[in-house]
């Protein structure tokens, strides 16, 4: 009986098998229909890592291996180039010439085009280096060289001076292709011994002693520099003014103590400005306005009260766009508003049109009772995006609506369109593998003919694909047609609110923060190590885990979202309340550092705006902008309570102002 039970049992499990099968077959056709294309594009992820290894390694069997491979791949084009590269200089010209008319839009095919004229100029190959220069997208400063030296036979003086030009731009190292040509220009006197002089004043400045001395060499020999005079200056500056023997002294002489006194300024503004007292008459007149044009500078930097009066006794000496903005900010400490604006009057108009000058100059025009002039400048300003456009709304008392609606959504069928274009797909297979510098000119390639629908759509499909960055970055460019919502995108909004309830932080703030510090990729990690989405060092991180009593903690922690959420936050509130729980300042200290936020207070109370506009870093100056103008997007876009840019700036409190 139990046997036959049993076999009952068995043929009715079997046709209940049978009867269920309808119903898991399609689960299972499912599972081979999502399983398998994820393997498939693992396995081709794989073989193309395995190709790029081969290439770095120069194994040409493997890579010509793989290459077949990955022959329909839609990164086909990097292992063509991969081929090719490793040949380059053996490679026929019929060859380069195929690969270079190739259409596919990758800028890999540009990058080979750039190597080959490089190889071409190298070789003094120029008819055809002159064919093939014009279709190169983007110009570097070697084959700009030699793109003058393959004209040069055809009109060598205009030619060499287009190099003087050239010559005349920055205080950095010029490439070898450059050389022959200055060494001309200098010979044919069309770079003159001025010039030179210039170019290496401007290497001093910028701290470049090998570049001077290089220069140095191409002076006529009574008056290059000595090197051993310029180590000493940038060894030790005090003991080098006190046995500088200054008393009717050689230009060259005088102009390696001016790099002295310069260093030293960076150093202590007091100290140089004692050292230049007993100095000053050695000097001529031009010589002494620009170096109170510097002493200035470095004063204002260090918010040192006299700055002001050195840049007034630099007189008419030219004064860079640094130190020209360095003057209006020291102008703004005090609400100097007719030095304000008589700074930036100065500046050359370019400068002028920048939108921190022109909303400046509107705040100097409205409190000298120019309200009508103040008007015009805070109403075209308050049509951009940006920071001080939300500044320029504060002054004109416009009230913006609660949320920016997106005034264009792309179709599905448009974003699939898109999404399919190899370009596309290679950006978001190179972006997948974290291969993100090549990713990131893929991206750019493809969208650098893009209209702003376009841009939309491309910011759509990197959102999709949780390139939050690239996302971000992309619904930037548009000019005319926005979607803030893709511009301040808010990820991981439902994981994070515990953590900025329990903080008890402003949810916008925290946004505004993170979209600065990673554009939301976790893995960020930044050159000096600080990681994820709010890039904080490891050494911070453990600091925090023990005060929160993380008694497991380990470093590996950090690469999950939950362990940065909760450290980061806590970090911000701890930062936040140990600075009057202003945002300004916990930026500015997120930035760079609690004791350099506290120190840039003023002597007296400072606006906010003022306060940061005063920060002495650049990068941490634009840093504190940024998120606090991502800030107020952020409020808008998640409906909260609405505060102006100027209410969120408040007033810094004074240096010896300690708050309870």
């Amino acid at each position: 009986m139990g046997k036959l039970e049993s076999q009952s049992g068995i043929k009715v499990a079997k046709r209940n098998s049978i009867r269920a099968l309808p119903m898991r077959f399609p689960k299972f056709f499912l599972f081979v229909l999502i399983f398998f294309p994820a393997l498939a594009i693992a396995n081709q992820d794989a073989d193309f890592l395995a190709a790029r290894d081969a290439f770095r390694k120069g194994d040409l069997v493997k890579l010509d291996h793989m290459a077949k491979r990955l022959k329909h791949s839609p990164l086909e084009p990097y292992l063509a180039y991969y081929q090719l590269r490793m040949q380059l200089e053996t490679a026929s010209v019929a060859d380069i010439k195929k690969f270079l008319a190739r259409t596919d839009e990758t800028p890999v095919i540009n990058r080979l085009r750039a190597e080959w004229l490089k190889l071409l100029g190298e070789r003094q190959q120029w008819d055809e280096f002159s064919t093939e220069y014009p279709r190169l997208v983007g110009k570097q400063v070697d084959l700009t060289c030699y793109e003058m030296r393959s004209r040069q036979h055809l009109q060598e003086e205009p030619i060499l001076q287009e190099a003087r030009n050239l010559w005349l731009t920055g205080s950095s190292e010029l490439p070898e292709s450059c050389t022959p040509l200055f060494d001309m220009a200098i010979g044919s006197g069309i770079i003159s011994v001025s010039d030179i002089w210039l170019r290496l004043r401007l290497a001093l400045e910028a701290g470049n002693l090998t570049l001077a001395k290089q220069l140095s060499e191409k002076l006529p020999a009574n008056r290059a520099l000595s090197s051993s005079e310029l180590d000493s200056a940038a060894t030790d500056q005090v003991r080098y003014l006190a046995t500088a023997k200054l008393e009717n002294a050689s230009e060259a002489l005088r102009t390696v103590a001016i790099f002295a006194l310069q260093r030293l300024a960076k150093q202590s503004p007091q100290l140089a400005d004692l050292q230049w007292e007993s100095k000053a008459a050695y000097f001529t007149a031009d010589e002494q306005h620009y170096f109170y044009g510097w002493l200035g500078y470095e004063a204002a930097r260090k918010r040192d009260v006299r700055a002001l009066e050195w840049y007034k006794a630099a007189g008419e000496g030219p004064l860079t766009e640094q130190q020209l903005a360095w003057r209006a900010r020291t102008a703004l400490l005090t609400q100097d508003w007719l030095e304000v604006g008589a700074s930036i009057n100065a500046m050359t108009p370019q400068q002028q049109r920048e939108s921190v000058w022109r909303y400046w100059k509107a705040r100097a025009l409205k409190a000298q009772g120019n309200l009508s002039e103040a008007n015009v400048l805070f109403a075209e300003l308050s049509r951009e995006h940006d920071y001080y456009g939300q500044l320029s709304i504060d002054e004109i008392g416009l009230v913006l609506s609660a949320t920016t609606p997106a005034n264009y959504q792309p179709s599905k069928a448009t974003i699939n369109a898109m999404q399919a274009q190899p370009a596309i797909q290679r950006a978001l297979a190179l972006y997948r593998m974290d291969l993100r510098t090549d990713a990131a000119r893929e991206w750019a390639w493809a969208l650098r003919k893009l209209d702003d629908k376009q841009l939309l759509v491309a910011a759509e499909i990197a959102r999709r694909n949780e390139m939050y960055d690239h996302a971000i970055n992309t619904a930037d460019r548009t000019v005319q047609i926005h979607d803030f919502s893709l511009r301040y995108l808010a990820p991981y909004r439902e994981a994070l609110q515990s953590h900025i309830r329990n903080n008890e932080l402003e949810e916008a703030w925290v946004y505004g923060l993170m979209r600065q510090e990673s554009r939301f990729i976790h893995q960020a990690k930044s050159p000096v190590g600080a990681t994820g989405l709010m890039q904080i060092m490891p050494a911070t991180a453990r600091w925090i885990a023990q005060k929160i009593g993380m008694k497991s903690y380990r470093q590996t922690l950090l690469s999950k979202l939950d362990t940065q959420f909760k450290l980061g936050t806590y970090y911000m509130k701890t930062v936040l309340s140990s600075l009057d729980n202003s945002p300004v300042l916990a930026s500015a200290a997120y930035n760079a550092g609690p004791s350099r936020a506290r120190k840039w207070r003023g002597e007296s109370a400072l606006e906010g705006a003022i306060y940061i506009e005063n920060i002495p870093f650049d990068e941490t100056r634009a840093y504190v902008k940024k998120v606090m103008s991502n800030t107020m997007h952020y409020s808008r876009l998640f409906g909260h309570p609405t505060l102006s840019l100027k209410q969120r700036l408040g007033v810094i409190a004074a240096k010896d102002v300690i708050s309870l």
